[in-house]
């Protein structure tokens, strides 16, 4: 095959192979149909005479071939193999891409005179994996010898992992197919009656998002639902059936509006759950089971009581968090096909006036479907933390608190509350001294914030004339408004695992590229520091979760996972070093631990950039490469590190819990997690001198800087660079304003011989205190 028709070839099977795959999905209504169509695809796309699909039995020891195009149609079910026999055992055993011509005269050639074989001449075979987890081979195979190239076999290696999504997800849909539903007609009224109700007055419940907000409130009414649905008689079964048919028509497109309307309002990440939605509208398991209890003489409603009701169930009980939260993803199908069934119209859902919303939990259309100006808050009982409707709310800058119990019993349509989500508290009709006392705050808080904003485009300098670099943390592209009205000078941490979160399959090349293209653009020529995927401990992908460990923040997590997946890291690698063209970008490694991570990381950058310069892709080979510094074996490298990284970025929120063995997210321990503690200090210290000895830069990272007692401390550490959340920066620069850096050396330095983290408090916010008021 020619360059120029091999780039043909590549272009073929890359740029709308993966978009074919996840429309078949949508005319599939089972896992056979659904592997079927993707052997087919993927067979024509790739311009081989044979694709074939063997999947993990759930020995985890068997492979059998489940689906061919090209091989005799009889062998699907009956060819089956061991891990390591064979070609296709070879991959899965070796959990790498394997291509070779002439497979027959390799040694651990197997034949089977079923399946035709012995006339093709080439063999690539890839794995499939879930959460690392096995999950079968997809076998490329082609009569004529042929040489699969880089950009083929990388573009074959993205198919896999998509391919091994949607083949977990069918099966995750065929296995709720055999769930048998219990009659959970009344367990919506049992659990109404075990609520245990606060006081009337005063509400807590768990921050979402922050900030505090008065004012009148919106209650979703979410009575119109299953439990008061019940059972017809003399009912025509055929009229019912169309009556379904009907409604499942029309919720489809109903669904197709929402994707695009929230693909419009936030990003194309954010509409992803509806692609999930209209897999489950086209599952046939879930349309035969409506039939059947129709069949049985059941109203349509009735039948998609009880079958949503059972998959509710079926999601609650399994022990993947993010599956369980997926039983809000049915009941937002079922409400919005019963909607269509009894001809209320979601569409319904408007707000007359701007108010805190009331409810028990945000679906996904729900969110869609507000008028996002007429939310001013948000409260729920429910306690999904991960749920999409919470991701939209933060990405939307909503204050939030969730977790509230009796919200809807206690709060009523009339009612007056103040919400206050940084303390977590909600006043029901507060009495007239808590009013007078939250317009007081509001005013200081105005009063506060105009000051602030005059401070927006002043470089933050101490009293003694030393310049100090502010940036942001930012994870969604709706962070840079808010880091940009914050005076953000730049970004010192982009985390890119969140727009991983919120999509169902790995994102291609060219949308990280675009996505991390327009961050760098918004940010005008200000440095923008983009962290590469760092997933595990508390945060896992819908369609990667890592598996279960016993301590998964010390586990398979960061780095080391990109590097387990060397494929997927280049592509976003590459993606990065594309973007770097439209303005200054640093490159980051989270959570390195020794020398060889580092030089495995630069290894891939090298094949990243060879890559784009043989497709001839403009990028940025040059871009400053850096390192995580968040476990204290990277603080003792650190010397050995600067000879590799142009910069270092402290994270000290894991830094912090490593070193004193204190998880910060655990009230127990939560006394023992001490920014000040000495061992934190001397730490630093040690980090930041060899920093300064080898001229690398070096930018704070975590949270602790937002605290006003830790930046004096690290100000007299020698730190001059911190990136945070961006609200918090115009106090932090009228508060550098009061710090003279000589000073804060000269006490820093006595502190560290301190041996108790209290007193090193006592005496930096003794040193506040003596501090002169702000120029600004």
């Amino acid at each position: 095959m020619t360059p120029r028709n091999r780039i043909k070839s590549d272009r073929r099977l890359g740029l709308s192979t993966l978009q074919d795959i996840s429309a078949l999905i949508l005319q599939s209504h089972d896992l056979d149909e659904t592997i079927s169509n993707i052997v087919d695809i993927v067979a024509q796309r790739a311009q081989s005479d044979v694709c074939s699909l063997y999947l993990l039995e759930d020995d985890q020891q068997t492979l059998t071939l489940r689906a061919t195009r090209g091989l005799d149609p009889a062998a699907v079910g009956t060819v089956k193999l061991k891990i390591g026999e064979g070609l296709t055992g070879k991959v899965a055993e070796e959990k790498r891409l394997l291509a070779i011509e002439e497979p027959q005269n390799h040694p651990q050639y197997r034949y089977f005179a079923e399946t035709g074989e012995e006339q093709f001449h080439t063999f690539v075979g890839i794995p499939l994996f879930d959460r690392s987890f096995p999950v079968g081979v997809l076998v490329i195979q082609t009569r004529q010898a042929r040489v699969f190239s880089e950009e083929e076999q990388a573009t074959l290696t993205t198919i896999a992992f998509q391919v091994a999504s949607i083949v977990v997800n069918a099966r995750l849909l065929n296995t709720l197919d055999r769930y048998q539903f219990p009659d959970r007609a009344t367990s919506g009224q049992k659990e109404t009656a075990q609520t245990s109700l606060p006081t009337p007055d005063a509400l807590s419940g768990k921050v979402a998002y922050p900030g505090v907000i008065s004012g009148a409130v919106n209650i979703i009414d979410q009575h119109f639902g299953f439990a008061d649905i019940f059972d017809e008689c003399n009912i025509d079964v055929e009229e019912e059936l169309k009556r379904l048919d009907e409604a499942l028509r029309k919720t489809r497109i109903q669904t197709l509006y929402l994707e695009k309307r929230v693909a419009d309002r936030l990003s194309q990440e954010d509409a992803a759950i509806f692609h999930t939605h209209l897999m489950i509208l086209e599952d046939r398991g879930f349309i035969e089971r409506l039939h059947e209890l129709i069949e049985e003489r059941h109203s349509a409603p009735y039948a998609l009581k009880k079958v949503i009701s059972g998959y509710v169930e079926a999601f609650d009980q399994m022990q993947d968090p993010y599956l369980r939260e997926r039983a809000a993803d049915m009941e937002d199908i079922g409400r919005r096909l019963l909607a269509n069934l009894v001809g209320k119209q979601t569409e319904g859902l408007h707000l007359h006036h701007a108010g805190i919303l009331i409810a028990n939990k945000l679906l996904p259309s729900d969110m869609a479907i507000l008028d996002h100006d007429m939310v001013q808050g948000m409260i729920l009982e429910s306690n999904e933390a991960n749920s999409h409707s919470v991701i939209m709310a933060k990405a939307m800058g909503i204050p939030a608190l969730i977790g509230v119990k009796g919200a809807l019993t206690t709060i009523k349509p009339d009612a007056q509350i103040i919400l206050d989500a940084n303390a977590g508290r909600v006043y029901v009709n507060p009495s007239a001294s808590i009013v007078e006392e939250y317009q007081r705050l509001e005013q200081d808080r105005l009063q506060e914030q105009e000051q602030l904003s005059a401070l927006r485009d002043i470089p933050a300098t101490t009293r003694d004339g030393q310049r100090i670099h502010l940036r942001s943390n930012i994870g969604l592209v709706s962070d840079v408004n808010v880091a940009k009205s914050n005076g953000a000078e730049g970004v010192g941490l982009y985390r890119t695992e969140f727009p991983y979160m919120a999509r169902s399959t790995f994102p291609e090349r060219d949308d990280q590229y675009q996505l991390y293209k327009k961050v760098v653009e918004d940010f005008n020529g200000q440095i923008v520091t983009i962290r590469t995927l760092d997933i595990g401990g508390d945060k896992a992908l819908p369609y990667f979760t890592p598996p279960k460990e016993a301590n998964p923040f010390m586990g398979w997590r960061s780095v080391r996972v990109s590097l387990d997946h060397r494929e997927i890291f280049q592509t976003q690698i590459e993606a990065i070093l594309m973007a770097a063209v439209h303005g200054p970008v640093r490159m980051l490694f989270p959570m390195i631990s020794n020398m060889a991570e580092i030089r495995a990381c630069k290894k891939v950058v090298r094949d990243a950039v060879e890559h784009l310069q043989k497709q001839g892709i403009p990028h940025r080979s040059d871009i400053p490469i850096g390192a995580m510094i968040e476990v204290p074996a990277a603080v003792r490298l650190a010397p050995h590190l600067a000879r590799e990284v142009s910069f270092f970025a402290l994270g000290t929120n894991d830094l912090i819990q490593y070193l004193l063995a204190a998880d910060r997210s655990n009230p127990r321990v939560q006394s023992y997690y001490d920014p000040l503690h000495p061992a934190v200090l001397l730490s630093l210290d040690s980090l930041t001198r060899t920093a300064k000895e080898n001229a690398v830069e070096l930018c704070v990272c975590g949270e602790m800087a937002s605290d006003p007692a830790c930046l004096l401390a690290l100000i007299g550490l020698g730190i001059r660079e911190f990136s945070l959340s961006a609200p918090c920066l115009p106090r932090l620069k009228r508060f550098i304003n009061r710090v003279d850096t000589e000073a804060a050396e000269e006490l820093i330095s006595q502190l560290l011989l301190e041996a108790d983290g209290s007193t090193i408090r006592k005496a930096l916010e003794r040193a506040i205190e003596k501090l002169p008021a702000s120029s600004h």
